[in-house]
């Protein structure tokens, strides 16, 4: 595959009259208790319209009740002087990730640095697809995993990030999915960094008619990165609020996994698209993994997450 640049900013260069959203985001997982952080810095412009910024952030604690969540909006994106985006006084780069959000609800602080020897995971399999306008929707992790240190502040309570497995990852485009899964799953039990897995499922409206789940992402074994899904490759999805089955066929191998988490470890967001419409999204970043992963010529390879894993489903 040609390059693509995993972290280069696409909303200054969106034609003009298209509309356009655009995220960098991340999750951080405490290695030894089932609590994390998601980070969204996103972008939204209207049709001939102008960016504007959002900042979301939500710390799930499976231990206390339900996570905590916040919103605001920032005003216009920036980006440069070593942020790949800036809302405001909070950037989001590969130096740092730092900033601050504030409600009635929740007030909380980042300081957070990463740091990752794994190559950007890019899901789509044709570097076309990143600068065609079909997809709609483009998608990319920039560190797949990674380690994040530093400090987080929840309405004057500072959590000590030492360590923490997590991921970044930037989707954009002119239209969500009719409808989406995102599973990540890390620190994996008795395994190192270079095992994760990371892939959306999708299903899109083409006129009247709405395509069957389309997957793309990878599974990475031992460092041994092993492409999922794509077109022509049928997936089995069963998909509730609390968790879901898959089936994720690939070239070398299937992956089956389940992931699920208590109904009350998730949050529900409204995400409103560049042309109006909204999506009700659930998200768990704190949710239990369960992988199977078949290959011809490999004995069956068995892994799990408790705790560590996303699970996203977007829906009208």
């Amino acid at each position: 595959m040609a390059a693509v640049d995993a972290t280069a900013p696409r909303w200054p260069d969106v034609p003009a009259g298209r509309g356009h959203y655009e995220s960098f985001y991340l999750r951080a997982v405490s290695p030894s208790e089932p609590r994390g952080v998601w980070i969204r810095y996103t972008v939204s412009q209207p049709p001939g319209g102008r960016p504007t910024g959002q900042l979301w952030f939500t710390w799930f604690d499976r231990d206390r009740p339900g996570p905590r969540a916040v919103r605001v909006e920032t005003g216009e994106p920036a980006s440069g002087d070593g942020g790949w985006i800036r809302l405001g006084d909070s950037t989001f780069g590969a130096a740092a990730i730092a900033g601050s959000i504030g409600s009635p609800g929740l007030a909380a602080n980042w300081s957070l640095h990463h740091r990752s020897d794994q190559a950007p995971l890019r899901h789509l399999p044709r570097s076309w697809m990143y600068t065609a306008r079909l997809p709609r929707t483009k998608l990319v992790s920039p560190s797949p995993t990674t380690v994040f240190d530093g400090t987080l502040t929840l309405d004057g309570e500072t959590v000590d990030v030492a360590g923490w497995p997590g991921m970044i990852g930037h989707n954009w485009g002119e239209q969500h999915a009719q409808q989406w899964i995102w599973l990540s799953g890390l620190a994996f039990e008795g395994t190192g960094a270079d095992t994760w897995l990371d892939v959306a499922i999708g299903r899109i409206r083409i006129g009247p008619v709405t395509t069957p789940w389309v997957a793309n992402g990878a599974i990475s074994l031992d460092g041994e990165r092993l492409a999922l899904g794509g077109l022509g490759r049928r997936v089995g999805v069963t998909a509730a609020d609390d968790g879901c089955v898959l089936r994720l066929p690939g070239a070398a191998c299937t992956v089956s996994a389940s992931v699920s988490a208590p109904p009350d470890a998730f949050v529900t967001w409204d995400y409103a698209g560049p042309d109006g419409g909204e999506h009700r999204v659930r998200n768990c970043s704190v949710a239990d993994l369960a992988v199977r992963v078949e290959r011809p010529d490999r004995s069956l390879r068995e892994l799990t997450a408790p705790g560590r894993a996303t699970y996203e489903w977007g829906r009208p």
